[in-house]
């Protein structure tokens, strides 16, 4: 059982979802096979997000679980250098700790091998071992699609979206980052689901999950699998219209839609950088926006500032140990 919020003063930022430690070459433009040095870092969707509002000077937090392994250890050691609070993070005895290798071919081109069979650590969340308390107080909560593809991460993962009260002065949002990753779905493997099947099976627990988030982040083709619509305009008046206040379409080359509630509207073009690792730039984004939230700033400010945070992890080689300062970020903004 993870250690239980212990009624001080709340987290700025929780993540739930991914950890796991990315293997990422240390050569670009050259296939896996080929390469013949590596670097190890701290990796997952979640966590990166974590380390990234951590990097902006925000409190955070990450609740994941790791194998009960060497790599676990690392894990743990690697959020507490990052100063990331890792009470929530559990160890699994059965399972190790997922890996992640992926080919550098820049501009855009960087496929990723996940290595979380027979099955991820932190899939095994259980809604039993959460600290609902401390997700409820936490200012900003962020979890994942991939927390919903299988039990009993889901059953998690809804529980502590139920838990974020609405009304609370205190909770800024609800994130909920549409993180589409089709093999954990059972796309691709032998004998299962296409790509389009897999889609299908996700969309109501998509759905259900949007009920409950007050925020919605994700490119378009995960914007497709919560809508059903790959078009950016529809995608985020579905979004609304399933109950977000803000609804977070990026687009790639073309930029950010983002559009609120209340009728307001930015469209951000990307920031333009020199290319040399796209992993990771949207979990940049996304802890930016999480700063951003937090922050107040107006619409197309904390979108402006999310994206320039992206950039400059799109021009480093590694995912949450090139997570910028605010410094940084305000720096390439001014440039």
């Amino acid at each position: 059982m993870a250690e239980p919020h212990d009624g001080g003063t709340p987290h700025e930022v929780v993540t739930m979802g991914r950890i796991g430690v990315d293997i990422y070459p240390l050569q670009t433009g050259v296939p896996l096979q080929h390469v013949d040095s590596f670097g190890k870092f701290l990796g997952g969707s979640a966590t990166n997000v974590a380390v990234a509002a951590s990097r902006l000077g925000r409190s955070a937090a990450v609740i994941t679980r790791t194998g009960d392994d060497p790599f676990g250890v690392y894990c743990h050691e690697a959020l507490r250098d990052f100063g990331v609070d890792d009470r929530w993070v559990t160890g699994v005895a059965r399972y190790p700790t997922p890996v992640t290798f992926c080919e550098i071919f820049p501009p855009d081109d960087f496929p990723l091998y996940f290595y979380r069979q027979p099955k991820a650590p932190d899939l095994e969340l259980s809604a039993d071992e959460l600290d609902l308390a401390g997700i409820a107080a936490a200012r900003i909560f962020w979890m994942t699609g991939t927390g919903l593809c299988e039990e009993p991460s889901r059953g998690a993962t809804l529980a502590a979206l139920t838990a974020r009260a609405p009304g609370r002065e205190e909770a800024v949002a609800t994130v909920f980052d549409l993180d589409w990753r089709p093999m954990f779905w059972g796309a691709g493997t032998a004998g299962q689901r296409t790509e389009a099947e897999a889609a299908e099976a996700a969309r109501p627990f998509y759905r259900e999950a949007l009920a409950h988030a007050t925020v919605a982040v994700g490119n378009l083709a995960e914007c497709e699998v919560a809508t059903g619509t790959r078009d950016p305009h529809a995608c985020a008046e579905a979004l609304l219209a399933a109950g977000v206040e803000l609804a977070v379409v990026k687009q790639g080359p073309k930029g950010v839609l983002a559009a609120h509630a209340d009728g307001t509207t930015a469209q951000v073009p990307p920031h333009p950088v020199e290319v040399v690792n796209g992993l990771g730039a949207g979990d940049a984004f996304g802890g930016a926006l999480c700063h951003g939230l937090l922050a107040g700033w107006e619409l197309e400010h904390a979108m402006r500032f999310a994206n320039a945070a992206g950039a400059l992890v799109a021009s480093r080689l590694a995912c949450s140990s090139a997570m910028p300062t605010a410094a940084e970020v305000e720096d390439l903004l001014r440039d």
